[in-house]
């Protein structure tokens, strides 16, 4: 396939174009490179025959126009985003601008070009979401679940409300005009290229500057960790084989308190790097962010079922690769330390 991959210079973005290009498809990466994004995560890839990149933002009707009638893509993969929720907190605006006004704008220019290409029933519209959009669970998994495809929409902050609005637009559009789309809502990623603002990579760069540990509140929320490019095989394989207007919930069945994921990371480089004291006294609980929600968990039923995906590393597993990704490329962390907001406590309005 040609797959348009929106956000492909950004973290996940670029592990499905790195796994993509491995694959034998063809890329086209379209990225505005904000902030976020580095074309380094792609540098594996970018000599590839079958690669392209395309330097635009979403918002950018007429530059979509172009690039849709340049490249003719078999399908879209739609990742582009604004995506931290600590900045939503603090700039929500530009996250309306992005994930809504820019996802419908992406939305018109794949119509447009599926219209006149005559509305071949292959054409693919994937859009890539989060499982934040369905708000918060309770704190035990034996009777407080687990969100499914058809648990009801409660996001509680900028960044999940603006991915709810986007998923809503997606199925208007199949719906509406018949597009074909297929949803996919991830639970938290981490792994190689993961830009330095979120936790994970907080943790092991904090930890190796011999700084302060920052955890918010107790440490006590809950989240679903999946590796991230187990999440882009995953979205590989629902862009191929993933039933129009269907949505799939993607987890990496790897639940964890965030003091347990920021323990085990120290534990990781404890191993790895030794320092003069064990990497967890570094840890300083910190003011927890405003509606920071408890427990995040995904079932996976429907995709393990239906499409026979399922992760293939654990979080211990996934950890480890990811400290030892660190620690072999400091070139690439450190070139993004003086990005803006970078070390910085965000978050805190409200």
């Amino acid at each position: 396939m040609k797959l348009l991959v929106t956000g492909g210079a950004g973290f996940i973005g670029s592990a499905v174009v790195r796994q993509a290009i491995r694959d034998g498809h063809e890329v086209v990466n379209v990225d505005a490179l904000t902030y976020a994004a580095c074309l380094d995560n792609v540098a594996e890839v970018a000599e590839a025959p079958g690669y392209a990149f395309e330097q635009a933002d979403i918002r950018d009707r007429a530059a979509l126009d172009r690039i849709f009638a340049a490249h003719a893509p078999d399908a879209v993969m739609h990742l582009a985003a604004e995506s931290h929720v600590d900045r939503s907190i603090d700039g929500p605006g530009t996250f309306i601008e992005t994930n809504v006004m820019g996802t419908f704008h992406l939305l018109e220019a794949a119509r447009a070009y599926w219209q006149e290409k005559g509305r071949p029933e292959s054409f693919r519209f994937h859009h890539i979401s989060t499982d934040e959009v369905y708000g918060s669970l309770g704190p035990d998994p034996e009777t407080d679940g687990q969100f499914t495809e058809d648990t009801p929409y409660d996001p509680r902050s900028p960044y999940s409300a603006s991915k709810a609005s986007s998923d809503h637009l997606v199925r208007a559009w199949h719906e509406t005009y018949g597009l074909p789309v297929v949803l996919t809502n991830c639970s938290n990623n981490y792994g190689p290229f993961h830009f330095p603002e979120k936790l994970v990579p907080v943790v092991i760069l904090r930890a190796l500057a011999g700084a302060p540990i920052p955890v918010y509140g107790k440490g006590e929320n809950v989240r679903d960790w999946l590796y991230v490019e187990d999440h882009a095989d995953a979205l590989l394989t629902v862009v191929q084989r993933g039933e129009i207007g269907r949505s799939y919930n993607i987890g990496g069945e790897n639940e964890a308190q965030n003091i347990e994921l920021v323990r085990t990371i120290c534990a990781i480089l404890d191993e790895k790097r030794p320092g003069n004291a064990a990497y967890a006294e570094q840890i300083a609980f910190v003011d927890d962010r405003p509606g920071h929600d408890l427990r995040y968990a995904i079932d996976p039923t429907r995709i393990s079922e239906e499409l026979g995906w399922r992760p293939s590393v654990t979080l211990e597993q996934g950890l480890e690769k990811t400290v030892q990704w660190y620690l072999d490329n400091e070139d690439w962390w450190r070139a993004l330390q003086d990005r803006e907001g970078v070390g910085q406590r965000l978050g805190k309005a409200g």
